[in-house]
């Protein structure tokens, strides 16, 4: 069994973080982006994330490369200022390594974080067909407070998207 450390992340994970997001852009609906990241544009999304919205890397301590196996990070829920005390979460594993509780460890941590900087609520947005997804924010707390429908459009389809929260 593989030991998985989290550690935030650095400009030096760009490459491998966007590898993990680019195939979820191209292959699923887990993302609604439909273009994959530049490294460049990876680079600037890190770039912007820091304090409270860090992005959080899982890392197999047992490859010698310490590959990112999976990725985390928390966004403003909304840009008006009384939203302030919100948080979103976004929560990416390599598929190859689903179903080995790297999901959880990512957005169990994430949690701690919100809650450790202040903030009060915090929400998934899931495409509603996610249902790993949504059984992992079940899991750790979150709660359905509803479903936007066909509301993304990729792969000539509509999508809903399911809205979970957890108060911390």
């Amino acid at each position: 069994m593989a030991i998985i450390t989290l550690r935030l992340a650095t400009p030096a994970d760009a490459e491998q973080i966007r590898e993990i997001y680019n195939y979820e852009v191209l292959h699923t609906t887990a993302t609604f982006d439909l273009v994959p990241r530049s490294l460049d544009e990876q680079q600037q999304w890190l770039a912007e994330r820091s304090g409270a919205f860090a992005t959080l890397v899982a890392i197999d301590t047992d490859d010698p490369d310490g590959e990112v196996v999976g990725f985390g990070a928390l966004s403003p829920y909304k840009e008006r200022a009384a939203y302030r005390t919100s948080v979103e979460d976004s929560v990416y594993i390599r598929r190859d390594r689903n179903g080995q509780g790297i999901g959880r460890l990512v957005l169990s941590t994430l949690i701690e974080q919100a809650a450790n900087s202040g903030f009060h609520a915090m929400f998934a947005r899931i495409n509603s067909a996610g249902e790993a997804s949504i059984a992992l924010h079940s899991r750790c707390g979150f709660e359905l407070v509803g479903v936007e429908r066909e509301v993304g459009r990729k792969f000539n389809r509509w999508h809903d998207v399911t809205l979970m929260q957890r108060l911390l």
